[in-house]
């Protein structure tokens, strides 16, 4: 953290937001997972929601209960314990990806805009562990990163109208998994056959915001075996 942070803005009449700086970079996403961690053992009365995002903690609190002002001089008084120990302890999960073809319409392009060979953007891909910042747009949608140079690229000019369920894709240095269909403008490489959400499923997101992610190729035999039986990805606690 710098001189210019944490910043407490006013979101509403029962949001606070506490910001840790202004770009997608690990130790910044590392004081708000803390944040997060210490406010949910404080139990401080009238905080009803915690909701952590790439630089930010939203906090959501009763205004009959909290002002405003009072919940930031709380929060500035827990900001000390902040350089003490780590986050809990978080998963490593394993995510099965048929790269290509119909389930990776894009991959072509985003091969070619890099000079790559398809195999080459799969191995890439591939061969990072992924740190999931946050979870936003749809139900569930893990935002994870950071790609490697070699194949981060734009957002499409048009997004589509409809985005399959599972679709792996890429939006600058970012990666993520589309949980629901639904529209998006991410480059869509892949799809996995594992359900990233399932309302009835304690909990019902399979990633959380501290999570690792590292994929693995699967062909498409596999992909439909994967999803006929109702593969279970592959996990271990960090």
């Amino acid at each position: 953290m710098n001189l210019e942070y944490p910043r407490y803005l006013k979101a509403g009449e029962d949001g606070l937001v506490v910001e840790f700086g202004d770009s997608i970079d690990p130790e910044i996403n590392f004081w708000v997972l803390k944040l997060e961690e210490i406010l949910e053992e404080s139990q401080i009365l009238g905080i009803e929601e915690l909701i952590p995002t790439y630089r930010s903690l939203f906090v959501s609190y009763n205004p009959l209960i909290l002002s405003f002002w009072e919940l930031q001089e709380k929060i500035k008084e827990l900001i000390p314990f902040l350089h003490g120990g780590r986050v809990r302890a978080h998963k490593l999960v394993r995510i099965p990806v048929a790269y290509g073809g119909e389930y990776g319409p894009d991959l072509e392009e985003v091969a070619k805009m890099h000079g790559l060979t398809e195999k080459e953007v799969i191995d890439i891909h591939t061969r990072k562990e992924y740190l999931v910042y946050m979870l936003g747009f749809t139900p569930g949608f893990p935002y994870m990163g950071v790609v490697p140079t070699e194949i981060a690229t734009p957002r499409l000019e048009n997004p589509r109208v409809k985005v399959p369920r599972g679709s792996v894709g890429i939006a600058e240095s970012q990666t993520g998994i589309y949980p629901l269909e639904s529209p998006g403008g991410w480059r869509i490489i892949g799809r996995t056959p594992i359900e990233i959400f399932n309302p009835i499923r304690k909990p019902p997101f399979l990633l959380s915001p501290g999570d690792r992610v590292r994929f693995f190729a699967i062909s498409l035999d596999q992909f439909e075996e994967f999803t006929l039986s109702g593969f279970l990805p592959e996990f271990e606690q960090r």
